[in-house]
């Protein structure tokens, strides 16, 4: 049997992978609520949509829009983007500005 430290079992996960599972824990605190994903995910843009007009400078919206175009005209380019953010796609090369 192996002997490591507890650190050493430690799994670090992605700043992606972080929000995800916040925004699981959030769900189950909704129990049994109505529309409680929408409600969870209206709160997390809520959020993102603060911190972008405040640190994303005078054209924030800008990418804002960038990411919503990405996902409404090529899901499967967001998805990558996903993929690649939670370390899933760490042995290749990202070419996008998306991280």
């Amino acid at each position: 049997m192996s002997k490591k430290e507890n650190q050493d079992m430690v799994v670090e996960f992605t700043p992606l992978e972080k929000i995800e599972a916040l925004y699981s824990e959030l769900t189950d605190w909704y129990g049994e609520a109505d529309n409680k994903e929408l409600r969870v995910a209206a709160k997390l843009l809520m959020v993102s949509l603060e911190k972008f007009s405040i640190y994303g400078g005078a054209d924030w919206h800008e990418l804002v829009n960038e990411y919503v175009d990405i996902l409404k005209n090529d899901p499967e380019q967001f998805q990558k983007i996903l993929r690649s953010n939670r370390g899933e796609l760490k042995d290749k090369k990202s070419t996008g500005n998306y991280h």
